[in-house]
């Protein structure tokens, strides 16, 4: 299956960190729910690109992105999980290790 190149808006919530939601740019955020731009915010503009399925992207892939916005209309992607790990780093040992 080829999906076809589309212009991306993408914006960030302004109520939670890392949460963004990407949009066909003709349509904007017009196509989002009502009930998730609550929870979203008012969205600020973070950027405008030109996605295909070979793109890359950080956190996700194009192809589940542009398949999310043909059928659904937009893509959410949530913040990452917290690592509980990385916060052992600066916790106090609870043993004196000499």
């Amino acid at each position: 299956m080829s999906l076809e190149r589309k212009i991306v808006q993408v914006y960030r919530s302004t109520k939670q960190d890392e949460m963004y939601i990407y949009v066909a740019k003709e349509d904007g955020l017009s196509v989002v729910p009502e009930a998730l731009m609550e929870r979203f915010g008012r969205g600020t503009p973070a950027m405008v690109l030109l996605l295909d399925e070979n793109k890359k992207l950080a956190r996700t892939d194009a192809v589940t992105v542009l398949t999310s916005i043909r059928d659904q209309g937009f893509y959410l992607q949530l913040p990452p999980a917290k690592d509980d790990s990385l916060l052992d780093l600066y916790m106090t040992p609870t043993q004196a290790a000499y």
